[in-house]
């Protein structure tokens, strides 16, 4: 059976969804999910699994992700993004580019982010997106994120120096809206900001330099297999045989010594559990190689 991840190159205008049922009808398979979505208007870095693979999605989900982005200064959207109606536009043309790196530096490192209100979480049991578009007033309580890096690449005048377009790099933690740092950036310097564009080149340790575009992967579905996958997201044990054989029954074997969940993998290189450390022995968190299953 087929298991691995596929690292994809989104396309813009593409859902996440849109792009699992893709895999799916590339890969013969139902079991296809990824970790993390990126809007429609985003492309880059999509992460996807497949049949067994779909078990680390959820490790994957809260690594850091980098992103490259433009936010236009001098307009207020709806989405804080280009794909929403102009709420409000001011004259950008005296903010400097001292001022934005120096606005951009207090949107670094831990603090508190109130997402989008066109974002997926749920306020009342329904999606905060759904509400919007139903008119509903819609306020979500501020979330901490973390912004390891805002990056400042160039600044260009737009429509006659009225507006100005930033391009920027930001390394952030998992659960970040950057359509939130533009608004918050342009709020900041008092004359509004949003999204437009934005291409997502790295999730954990999976980059873009390794990704596919879907026409590619219809010409040839590129897998990385699953043991690689782990190997490359967590830290690693080699088993003895004898500690795989407990493994694969769901038995714990003697501590790795380690606090963060850890792949472990057969002498002959399948990845057999992830484990983590609980009460002084290593206790399978979830077991890839069952006795008596394949790989």
């Amino acid at each position: 059976m087929l298991s691995g991840l596929v690292i994809v190159d989104k396309p813009r205008g593409w859902t996440s969804h849109d792009v699992v049922g893709k895999v799916r009808r590339l890969a013969g398979t139902r079991k296809v999910g990824h970790a993390g979505t990126l809007d429609p208007m985003a492309t880059g870095v999509l992460v996807v699994g497949i049949n067994k693979a779909t078990r680390l999605l959820s490790h994957i989900v809260g690594t850091e992700k980098t992103y490259s982005a433009t936010i236009r200064l001098g307009q207020r959207t709806v989405t804080d993004d280009a794909e929403g109606e102009v709420l409000e536009e001011r004259i950008a043309a005296a903010v400097t580019e001292q001022q934005i790196r120096d606005a951009a530096a207090k949107l670094t490192g831990d603090i508190l982010q109130v997402p989008s209100s066109v974002s997926a979480i749920k306020v009342a049991g329904e999606r905060s997106y759904a509400r919007v578009r139903a008119g509903k007033e819609v306020e979500l309580e501020a979330r901490p994120v973390t912004i390891h890096s805002f990056d400042i690449h160039g600044v260009r005048r737009e429509r006659g120096g009225r507006l100005q377009d930033v391009d920027v790099t930001v390394r952030c933690s998992s659960g970040t809206y950057i359509r939130a740092l533009a608004r918050d950036l342009g709020a900041d310097l008092g004359v509004g900001g949003h999204l437009t564009a934005l291409r997502r080149t790295q999730v954990g340790p999976y980059r873009i330099e390794q990704a596919h575009t879907l026409e590619e992967l219809a010409g040839s579905l590129a897998v990385l297999p699953l043991a690689d996958a782990a190997r490359t997201l967590l830290p690693v044990r080699e088993l003895s045989d004898g500690e795989t054989v407990e493994l694969s029954y769901g038995r714990r074997i003697p501590a790795t010594g380690s606090a963060e969940l850890t792949a472990a993998f057969a002498p002959d290189g399948e990845l057999v559990a992830l484990l983590k450390d609980v009460g002084g022995q290593a206790k399978p968190e979830l077991v890839f190689a069952a006795h008596g299953e394949g790989a």
